[in-house]
């Protein structure tokens, strides 16, 4: 997970360089949040099958999230 984590540093919400960077830490929690929400629940993994993402292994989850499902959540 610490490789997503360094290859995702290119996100524009860790760099000042962009209109993208967070201004409250806030902001920041929150799209961390997002993107492991997403590489957990959403994203298969390859090294546990085609359509097997990390909750459905951990026993969490019973199929792949999509989006929807994640931004359902939000309210």
């Amino acid at each position: 997970m610490m490789a997503t984590w360094r290859r995702n540093l290119a996100n524009p919400r860790f760099t000042r360089l962009t209109n993208g960077f967070s201004k409250k830490v806030e902001n920041l929690a929150h799209a961390v949040s997002l993107h492991y929400m997403h590489y957990s629940f959403a994203r298969p993994h390859s090294s546990l099958g085609k359509r097997t993402t990390l909750a459905m292994a951990a026993g969490v989850a019973d199929y792949p999230w999509t989006t929807n499902d994640i931004a359902g959540l939000l309210d």
